[in-house]
């Protein structure tokens, strides 16, 4: 009986173990279509990774927003002329439990404009918490900082 519940518990462990690593990797590429979606500056598909009850706290607010004012720093630089033109993101830790998972990772980014020789280079932190629901992850809460060359 004992070897019985060992092995059922070995078991159980083991899949929720491939479930957390599945969704791990669901939720990170979802992470990196997000800034593919910046860079493209589609504003609707970028819109569509946050629930609509979500909080966050972006680098370009002096305190936390909801969604009716995510996309006031995308729409602020489309309109200026400045672009995404390129990005390194290096993930720092993901952790996925059940329906919910944290991601906290580095980016860096190049961003262009508004002139044709402007270029400004930034580093941010970020980290995003990820709910899924209905089988369909979005993210429901973030905070992300303006950190040196060092990411401090």
């Amino acid at each position: 009986m004992l070897k019985a519940i060992s092995f059922l518990f070995v078991m159980t462990a083991t899949v929720f173990a491939q479930d957390s690593a599945r969704d791990e990797t669901q939720v990170w590429n979802l992470e990196k279509a997000y800034w593919e979606y910046v860079k493209a500056n589609d504003v609707e598909k970028y819109r569509a990774l946050w629930r609509d009850d979500f909080v966050a706290w972006p680098p370009s607010s002096s305190a936390p927003v909801r969604k009716d004012h995510l996309t006031d720093w995308l729409t602020e630089n489309i309109s200026k002329g400045i672009k995404l033109q390129s990005f390194v993101i290096e993930q720092l830790a993901i952790q996925a439990v059940r329906d919910t998972a944290i991601v906290h990772y580095r980016i860096k980014m190049v961003w262009a404009g508004p002139g044709p020789t402007e270029s400004n280079t930034e580093i941010l932190r970020a980290t995003h918490t990820w709910l899924r629901t209905h089988g369909a992850w979005q993210i429901i809460g973030g905070m992300a900082a303006t950190v040196n060359a060092e990411g401090k």
